[in-house]
């Protein structure tokens, strides 16, 4: 259970607030692992074997490492402006977003916006969709489409761990499903 928590800590650290542990971020989103690890230790006790195995089972694959796993990234979710080297691809036809359905009214009238975070977050399946939208109370799915999207000039990247992300997307390529 430990693990758990401590992953949601590094997610806020390396997303959101890298200077609550006195560590910084490269331009690229990068943070040295021994910084991170020795920031962690002030909350638990945490060490390199912990970090490896924390990033290998993160059902999410939130975090990557650089080759010689001295350094350690976000893949994306960042409210920081940091460039995580996205590389522009062109997404299925068709999109997905979950979210609850608190904010359906909002999405109805501006469409998808990042708000805090960098870019918007799409899946390319229907079931994930659904996961990510249970997190919010009860899921309402958007059906995006990103054809048309493509089409009309928007940008896509996809990140290492299969998130699709976007800068925005306005309501009229939006399709509410439930």
């Amino acid at each position: 259970m430990q693990d758990i928590e401590v992953s949601r800590y590094i997610s806020f650290i390396l997303r959101h607030r890298p200077q609550d542990i006195g560590i910084s971020l490269d331009e690229h989103g990068w943070a040295n692992v021994d910084e991170l690890i020795k920031g962690i230790n002030n909350r638990w006790s945490f060490n390199m074997e912990d970090l490896e195995r924390i990033v290998r089972n993160d059902d999410k694959q939130r975090y990557s490492f650089n080759q010689d796993k001295t350094l350690i990234r976000a893949n994306q979710g960042h409210s920081i402006p940091v460039d995580v080297e996205l590389e522009k691809k062109n997404p299925p036809e068709i999109l997905w977003h979950g979210t609850g359905k608190k904010y359906v009214e909002s999405i109805d009238q501006e469409g998808l916006i990042p708000k805090t975070r960098l870019y918007v977050h799409l899946s390319s399946d229907y079931d994930t969709a659904i996961k990510v939208g249970k997190r919010h109370g009860e899921p309402v799915i958007y059906k995006v489409d990103t054809k048309r999207m493509t089409e009309d000039g928007y940008e896509f990247f996809l990140s290492v761990n299969g998130v699709w992300l976007t800068k925005r997307v306005p309501a009229l390529y939006l399709e509410k499903i439930i």
